[in-house]
């Protein structure tokens, strides 16, 4: 049904992760001003910092998890579940959607299950290679389920379409500079990393003797705990999404986790990236993939040290034959042009 004000209704719901909130909002960007949308998500989650600026109506409500082990925060999570399944009925009762659109995150479930019992249309993004536990869940509930791999369709079957990963609309104009001294960009995910953040702290000194260093903390603040100022360093808690991307297009080699997010972000831009997944994880799935396609330097958490994760990014500064097969490949490794197949499928659906 449409808004008052004539533009069509969609409810966006993800969060937890930065992951599952970055192809969320490439599509509000992509779709524009015709659509008024409104966010379910979690009351303190990062999802609602990430969505800050944009023209989004904010609904909170109690997010449980659902762990694959044994563990009594199960028990007192299904009552989150069922208090946001009710919510998410009265919500989706005085909004009346048009269409849900999720891209994972336990916030999401109750929603796509109320969106069932409404007859309301869902769209589920699966991003991840390995699929998530939260989508799997919403599954049934979805009349189409997106993939950013082509793999994915196995998993879902005749629902599935293989589209690729949506990019925010600000990666598909930053331009990439060039610098005096090779820039390498350090991130750890939405919400920082403890251990890439110490590795850093651990490293720095040898880094910044060949390149300039670049480092998003996230929450966890490392540039406190360097032992003394060291020249070439910038650290930041967070950036914006105009300066993530300035910042990733501006740096030559890339230090990341292996979110789906970012790495289509960085597939995009073509950049030379070293991945250092979650141990006993998803990501190591995402960096799998990465490293069989040629596409990435991949580190494994548990044996790395500061001497051999400064000895890699050395090797990388001072060899352009490689950073040049290292961006031809990442660029391949993801399907491009999910934005407008998302706004067309969308269409769709909707019309």
């Amino acid at each position: 049904m449409k808004s008052k004000n004539g533009k069509i209704k969609i409810i966006l719901s993800g969060g937890g992760t930065g992951g599952s909130v970055t192809p969320l909002l490439a599509i509000a960007e992509t779709l524009g001003d015709d659509y008024y949308f409104t966010w379910i998500g979690t009351n303190n989650g990062i999802e609602r910092q990430m969505t800050e600026g944009y023209p989004f109506v904010y609904i909170p409500i109690p997010a449980g998890k659902l762990r694959r082990y044994f563990s009594f925060h199960n028990l007192l999570d299904i009552f989150n579940i069922i208090s946001g399944l009710v919510q998410c009925l009265f919500i989706l009762k005085k909004e009346k959607p048009d269409l849900i659109i999720s891209a994972g995150g336990f916030v999401s479930v109750p929603v796509a299950w109320a969106a069932k019992l409404l007859n309301i249309k869902v769209i589920i993004h699966q991003q991840d290679i390995r699929p998530g536990l939260a989508n799997r869940l919403m599954a049934p509930c979805a009349s189409i389920i997106t993939t950013a791999f082509e793999k994915s369709v196995e998993d879902y079957g005749k629902k599935a379409v293989w589209i690729g990963n949506p990019i925010r609309s600000i990666f598909l104009s930053v331009k990439a500079r060039e610098n005096k001294r090779p820039c390498i960009l350090i991130l750890g995910g939405g919400t920082g990393s403890e251990s890439i953040n110490r590795l850093v702290q651990e490293s720095i000194e040898g880094i910044v003797t060949f390149a300039e260093v670049v480092h998003i903390t996230g929450k966890h603040n490392a540039k406190s705990r360097l032992t003394k100022d060291v020249g070439s360093y910038q650290s930041y808690d967070l950036l914006d999404n105009t300066h993530i991307a300035q910042a990733m297009a501006k740096a030559d080699i890339v230090v990341t986790r292996a979110g789906l997010g970012t790495l289509s972000e960085l597939s995009f831009l073509g950049k030379p990236s070293v991945i250092i997944p979650i141990p006993d994880s998803h990501q190591e799935d995402n960096a799998d993939y990465f490293f069989e396609h040629q596409a990435a330097i991949v580190l494994n958490q548990k044996t790395l040290n500061s001497e051999i994760f400064i000895s890699t990014l050395k090797e990388l500064c001072t060899s352009q034959a490689r950073r040049e097969e290292l961006a031809s490949n990442i660029k391949k490794a993801m399907k491009q042009g999910a934005n407008e197949a998302m706004k067309q499928i969308i269409n769709r659906l909707i019309f």
